[in-house]
Formats: structure tokens, C-alpha cells, sequence
């Protein structure tokens, strides 16, 4: 790949990476309160961390060394840097707290502040970049680098005097080997031995153009690729403590900076190669990470050729069944040099792309997405369908009573038509009889507008539990497909309005046009009884005159007649069969109004209690619905899964 290309693709990765990491902050948003609360922390902790690392400085890529106790890291991170910085920071057997040994010190600072690293091991600008020539190994490398105008510094952010008496020591160790290189020439001075004098170090990603001060080591100069200070690539290589450390301590600063570091260096021996501790607590979770993991397998010198080939064939088997097929693994020895120049280049060129730290957020990112892929379903979720949504109407209706307000229209239509048009001789036994409506509280005309309320039985058990269950068949139904915990929090967007119901219901109750005013034909048919009430009232009155006078003994009053029947008699007789026949008609047609009155008055009730069902239920699940799909949506694309 040429360079033109490799930035091309560095910088879509860089693109890719910011659209991951928004969609990763926006599933953390919608799955606040949703998710266990274990997997929000982690995709926390991850974002955080990522948005940590892209504010602090991008020219330096940190190599965390991580291996168990006896593999040789500090050996190895000294063959690498070729000093003797680990020896020194160590105070116990095994190193016991992070040491960073820095290449450009612009930017680092704060970079080591945030992996909260404070024994650090700072190569000043100019250190020259030794390129493994063996020509070199049997002159001492640190010897000679030192006299080439190297010098090392330490510095401890929390015991400044002991940087400062390391800084000492290391400036008297320059000045003995400067005045005549005697332990650079392996006399028996503290930077003698192979793992010490190895030649393929990172000695100097960091370098100027500049003349050595030592003639007596010309092999240095001809060892030496310089750049521009400006454009070399800062470095900055951790030793950490043992990862299976028995000390508590040791191992969370190892966990922690295991998902801090730019790129993972494992370094192994052949006898923990397999070790359970390391694939199982560290390498098996990390298959999305493997451009950014090496794998050194140290003291392949105790290996014969066959066994060494055997031992790395196992192992690279091992990670291929953690998904680290791709994973570099390196033969090393830090006591004889042997395989650490190729992993000095392999480092190197991490360090050059510059692109480390971006890999390893993408790698962290699709890590977590893929940690959230289980709660996003297969399919986004259908939401309630039109059958759910009818059936959750119906029974919302039926609890807040509209069978009872339908059958209270009915009879007060019936009541209040034989109120108007029944016969007045018998009209007022209607007056007897309680209103419906009015034993409802639905007498529109009662009641002030804001005061209405009904008094409909909706909070009793029996309607409570209507509702409850209406609610959970609609939360289920609209859940059909979601995964946990989506399942859940829609069945329970569903329930949880169960409180909001009662009043909303009692509200569209009372908000229903009942048609509570009377009809047109009742007057007419009330007039036309009067009419026939006051014939009747006319013949008896006619007949109660002429029996009055034939009783006090007076002269008769001629009576008309008609067809031979006296008109009082015929009056009497047609008031009487005109009134019940209106009376009777006036309650068929009274019968057949209460039941289109009632069929009205019942979509709009039910229509009500839809509406009621869509404000207080559906939205909310709705809504849920779609929280739930858009997380489904965020994780894909996170993943860049369509």
C-alpha cells in the first residue's frame, strides 16, 4: 500500500470512527434505563475514554507492555529502547508501577497525565533512531548512544526527588562514559550484557541532524536515519506490571490501561504461553483489536528451531480461536537481540502510520457495538398493530362503562318521549321513574362544564382490573418481536398508564355528545294528544251537564248526534282510542329513536375512548416502540451494518 493510499484510508477510518462513536453516544442515550446498568457503564467508560484520547495529542502512539510475571517485559522493553530505564524504575522483583519511556516530549505530558503514568523515562529531542546493525551490538549501545549526545532523563510526577536522584545518576554514568567508554565496552559497567547492548531498539523515532560527539564510535553515525524533528512521530512505550500479579493493585493498573493504550504488546515466554489468565481474562475479548495487538514470544533462545517453530505455531493456533488470526506474532529474545529488531520495526511502523490510536477506538467502537448487538433484535419492531388497537378501544370502553351510558340513553330517550307524546292520562306515571342519565351524573343541562364528572364505577376492582388487563394485552401485542429488555419497557410503557386512565376515560365520558335534547315529533305528538285528551275532557264534560240537568229535573238540552250516536258519547270514545293510539305509536317510534340514538351515542363514546387509548397508551408505546428502534438502528450503524 503506498503512503498516499495508506493516509487516504486512515483518514475514512477517521470519518468512520466519528460517525461510530456518535451513533454509540446516541444508543447510550436511548438505552439510559433500559439496558443492565453493567453494559451502560462499559459503552460509557468506552465513549469517555475515546473522547479522552481524541483531545489529547494524535503524533504519539502508546504501546502498552503487557505479560505475566517472569515473561522478561522490562528485559525487552530495555533490548527495545536500548537503555537500562526498566532497571532503574524497578524497586522489587517485578515491576510494581507503570514506566514510560517517551520519544518527543511535546504533547506527552498530558497524555501521560490521562493514563495516569507518572515514572517516565523522557529521550530528549535528536535521539538517533539505531536501525539493528549488528556491527554495532559488540560496542554497547547505550554506551554509545549516550556519547552521541543522548542522554536519558527520568522524571516521576510523585516523588520529584527521586527523578531527580535518577537524572543524577544517570548524568554520572554519562560522564564515566564519556571520559573513556570503559563500561560501554563491556568492562562490567551497568548497561554491560546482550539484553542491555541490543542494537534494535525504538532508540530514536526522535532524531535531528546532528554531528556526533564521540569519533571513537563512527558505527553510531553510520547507524543513524535522521528526519525532521517536526515530522517524526512521537512514541511513548509503557512497562506495566504483571498482569496475573498477586497483588490487587498491580493487576487493575494492568486492566485499566489495557483499555487505554494505542497498541497491545504481549509478551509471553514458552512456558506461559497458553496461560488461561491471559486468553481468558485479556486476548479473547479482543478479536476487534487486531491491528492494533502484537504478540512477542520472549526467550525463543531456550528453544530449538523445531520447538520454537512448534511453539509458535501453537500459539498462533490459540489466538485464531479467539479470533486474532491476524495477529503478529514475533519470536524474541531480550538477552540475545535475536527477532527484537523485527519488533522494534513492527512498533515503529505503528508509530509512523499515526493512526494507532484511532484503530484502537475503531476497534473499541465496534467492540461495543457488538456487546450491544444482542438487544438490538434482528428486525425492527412492528409496533401495535390495527387488530391490538380496536381490541385495546373496545375494552377500554367497556370499562369505563359505555354499555352502561349506551343503556342509559336508551331508556331516558324512551322515558323522555313518553314524558312528551305518551297519553296524559298516563304520562305522569313517567315521572315516577328515575332519569339514567341524571343517576349518572350525564345530564348535560345539570352540571357546570368544568365540573363534570360522572359517576360511572371506574375505580372499582372489577373496572381496575379491565383496564390492567386491556393494558397487557396491548403491551404485549405491541411488543411481539422486541427483545429484552425492549419487551419489557414497551409492555410497561403500556401499564404504566394505568394511573392516567381512570380520569382521562370519566373525562371522554363526559365530553360525549349523549343527544340528551328532546325530538321534533314528541311535540307534535304531545299537541295532538292534548287535542285528543281535551275531546275526551269535552265529552265527559257534555255528558256531566246533561246528567246534572236530567238529576235537578230541568229541561233536556238537545244533543247533537251523529250517525244516531250522541256527539258527547263520540267525543268520550274518539279521545280516548286517539290517545292510547298516539300513545302506542308515539312508543313504537319512541323505541326506534332510543335505539338510533343509542347507536350513535356509542361510536362516539368508543370513539372517544379511542382517542383516550391513542393520547394516554399509544403514544407512549408508540414511542417506546420507536426509542427501541432507533437504538436497533444506532447499533447497526455502528457496526456499519445495513
Amino acid at each position: 500500500m503506498s503512503r498516499d493510499t495508506g493516509a487516504a484510508a486512515d483518514a475514512l477510518l477517521a470519518t468512520s470512527l466519528l460517525d461510530a462513536l456518535d451513533r454509540l453516544q446516541e444508543a447510550y442515550d436511548l438505552g439510559t434505563d433500559r439496558l443492565p446498568q453493567d453494559e451502560l457503564e462499559r459503552l460509557h467508560g468506552m465513549l469517555d475514554r475515546a473522547g479522552a484520547r481524541r483531545s489529547l495529542s494524535a503524533d504519539h502512539t502508546v504501546v502498552g507492555v503487557f505479560g505475566p510475571t517472569g515473561s522478561g517485559k522490562s528485559s525487552l522493553v530495555n533490548a527495545l529502547s536500548g537503555t537500562d530505564a526498566a532497571r532503574v524504575a524497578a524497586r522489587r522483583p517485578t515491576t510494581s508501577e507503570p514506566l514510560a519511556l517517551v520519544w518527543g516530549r511535546r504533547g506527552s505530558d498530558e497524555l501521560l497525565d490521562w493514563l495516569g503514568v507518572s515514572q517516565r523515562v523522557q529521550l530528549p529531542e535528536g535521539a538517533p533512531l539505531v536501525t539493528g546493525s549488528p556491527a554495532l551490538a559488540s560496542q554497547g549501545s547505550t554506551a554509545a548512544l549516550r556519547s552521541a549526545g543522548a542522554a536519558v532523563l527520568v522524571l516521576d510526577g510523585h516523588e520529584a526527588h527521586e527523578g531527580h536522584d535518577r537524572h543524577e545518576g544517570h548524568e554520572e554514568q554519562d560522564g564515566r562514559d564519556a571520559q573513556g567508554g570503559r563500561d560501554a565496552q563491556g568492562t562490567g559497567g551497568p548497561t554491560a550484557g546482550p539484553a542491555r547492548d541490543a542494537l534494535t531498539g525504538l532508540r530514536g523515532l526522535f532524531r535531528r541532524r546532528r554531528r556526533p560527539k564521540a569519533p571513537a564510535v563512527p558505527q553510531v553515525a553510520a547507524a543513524v536515519r535522521t528526519v525532521a524533528a517536526d515530522d517524526a512521530p512521537g512514541l511513548i512505550l509503557l512497562d506495566l506490571p504483571d498482569f496475573d500479579s498477586t497483588t490487587l493493585a498491580h493487576r487493575e493498573i494492568v486492566q485499566r490501561l489495557a483499555g487505554q493504550v494505542d497498541v497491545l504488546l504481549w509478551v509471553v515466554d514458552p512456558q506461559k504461553y497458553a496461560d488461561a489468565a491471559l486468553h481468558h481474562g485479556f486476548l479473547r475479548g479482543l478479536a476487534t483489536h487486531e491491528a492494533v495487538t502484537v504478540v512477542a514470544l520472549n526467550q525463543a533462545d531456550r528453544l530449538g528451531p523445531q520447538d520454537l517453530e512448534a511453539v509458535t505455531s501453537s500459539l498462533r493456533g490459540i489466538l485464531a480461536g479467539e479470533g486474532l488470526s491476524d495477529v503478529v506474532v514475533l519470536p524474541v529474545s531480550a538477552r540475545t537481540g535475536d527477532g527484537v529488531t523485527g519488533l522494534a520495526d513492527a512498533i515503529r511502523t505503528l508509530a509512523e502510520s499515526r493512526a494507532a490510536a484511532t484503530r484502537r477506538m475503531a476497534a473499541d467502537a465496534a467492540l461495543a457495538a457488538a456487546d450491544l448487538l444482542p438487544y438490538a433484535g434482528e428486525q425492527p419492531v412492528a409496533g401495535p398493530s390495527g387488530q391490538a388497537t380496536t381490541a385495546l378501544s373496545d375494552e377500554l370502553g367497556s370499562a369505563a362503562g359505555v354499555p352502561v351510558v349506551v343503556d342509559a340513553v336508551r331508556s331516558a330517550y324512551r322515558r323522555d318521549a313518553h314524558a312528551v307524546a305518551g297519553w296524559p292520562v298516563t304520562r305522569w306515571l313517567a315521572g315516577l321513574r328515575p332519569d339514567p342519565l341524571r343517576r349518572l351524573n350525564l345530564r348535560r343541562q345539570d352540571i357546570a362544564p368544568d365540573m363534570r364528572r360522572s359517576s360511572l364505577p371506574q375505580g372499582q376492582p372489577a373496572q381496575r382490573a379491565k383496564v390492567d388487563h386491556a393494558l397487557r394485552v396491548f403491551g404485549d401485542a405491541s411488543a411481539a418481536g422486541a427483545v429484552e429488555p425492549w419487551h419489557t419497557s414497551i409492555r410497561d410503557a403500556a401499564r404504566g398508564t394505568a394511573a392516567d386512565l381512570t380520569d382521562a376515560l370519566d373525562s371522554a365520558v363526559t365530553g360525549t355528545d349523549l343527544e340528551t335534547g328532546r325530538r321534533a315529533w314528541w311535540g307534535i305528538f304531545g299537541l295532538l294528544q292534548w287535542v285528543a285528551f281535551a275531546a275526551l275532557a269535552g265529552g265527559l264534560a257534555w255528558l256531566g251537564v246533561l246528567a246534572v240537568l236530567g238529576f235537578l229535573q230541568l229541561p233536556a238540552i238537545d244533543v247533537p248526534r251523529v250517525e244516531g250516536f250522541p256527539l258527547p258519547t263520540l267525543l268520550i270514545l274518539g279521545g280516548v282510542v286517539t290517545g292510547i293510539l298516539l300513545g302506542v305509536i308515539a312508543a313504537l317510534l319512541a323505541r326506534w329513536g332510543a335505539a338510533r340514538r343509542a347507536s350513535r351515542v356509542r361510536r362516539r363514546l368508543l370513539a372517544s375512548c379511542a382517542r383516550v387509548a391513542q393520547e394516554v397508551v399509544m403514544r407512549p408505546v408508540e414511542d417506546e416502540v420507536e426509542r427501541c428502534n432507533s437504538f436497533r438502528t444506532a447499533v447497526l450503524a455502528a457496526l456499519r451494518r445495513p
